[in-house]
């Protein structure tokens, strides 16, 4: 364990939410869970961090196996000649795209050493927790670690609403997304791991910069036994639930900076939006 990941005393504590935001998501309802005593990374993992991972194991990420990743229309110099995702084509399909090269092979991590890691999947983070003596964090421990001691509060700050121009907590979009990014908050993609207020906990960027993933498969508890049958026949593959939001979040879109919001994806999937912090057993 790293010796600057945070103790955490565990507890009764509030998760999810009463109130119908994105019910689709399965936010709904709140319920107090207890969470046991755990250890979780003072910040997301960083670039820095994973490619000592890399550099120590030779480790090569599904994107590398794949040859591409989902890379942010507005980073690309021609995103026309990149394959959009439907329904969503502000992302686009970038070969040689990689925790390495972030926007494709002629981008650089250099720079951004101490930014997170993105374009890892499911399966990417469980081979560095298991390298680094890690687990990813449940949903539960995500949440009540996020609260930073304000059991209940929408942000992890409290319930003051970011906005667009002087109340700038978070990396998130700030504009008309997806195709304007005023950039007030300082970045227009990712941030340095330790950048913005620690919460309560003394934990950075919570929500906003990067969604990170959770151990917990994405299940919706306010479904019935009969739609959450069918759901599982649509899919057909199991999701995992991923917290906290990115710079690509804003209210009039991607309101999931919220401490319950909630948004899954497939284990092998990657993006320049997703990274992950470490959660730790604490037996003493």
């Amino acid at each position: 364990m790293p010796d600057d990941a945070i103790r955490l005393p565990g507890g009764r504590t509030t998760i999810g939410t009463n109130d119908s935001i994105l019910p689709r998501d399965g936010e709904k309802p709140a319920r107090v869970v207890r969470v046991r005593p755990f250890a979780i990374d003072l910040a997301a993992v960083t670039v820095a961090r994973f490619r000592d991972f890399v550099a120590a194991t030779g480790y090569q990420t599904e994107a590398e196996h794949y040859g591409w990743s989902f890379v942010f229309h507005g980073f690309l110099r021609d995103p026309d000649r990149h394959d959009p995702l439907p329904r969503a084509d502000w992302w686009r399909a970038v070969d040689g795209a990689t925790w390495a090269h972030p926007e494709g092979p002629h981008s650089t991590i250099e720079g951004r050493e101490d930014h997170p890691v993105t374009h890892v999947s499911h399966t990417d983070a469980l081979a560095f927790a298991a390298w680094a003596g890690g687990r990813l964090p449940t949903e539960a421990e995500w949440e009540y670690a996020a609260q930073g001691g304000l059991n209940g509060a929408k942000f992890p700050w409290g319930d003051t609403e970011p906005d667009d121009t002087d109340h700038l907590p978070c990396n998130i979009w700030q504009g008309r997304f997806p195709v304007s990014n005023t950039g007030a908050d300082g970045y227009l993609g990712t941030a340095p791991v330790r950048s913005y207020a620690p919460n309560g906990y003394g934990l950075f960027n919570m929500v906003g910069n990067a969604w990170e993933w959770t151990s917990d498969p994405f299940r919706i508890r306010s479904l019935s036994k009969a739609a959450k049958a069918v759901r599982a026949a649509v899919a057909g593959e199991t999701r995992f639930v991923v917290k906290g939001g990115s710079y690509l979040c804003h209210r009039s879109y991607c309101y999931r900076y919220r401490i319950a919001a909630r948004s899954s994806n497939t284990p092998d999937s990657t993006t320049g939006h997703t990274g992950f912090r470490l959660a730790y057993t604490v037996t003493d």
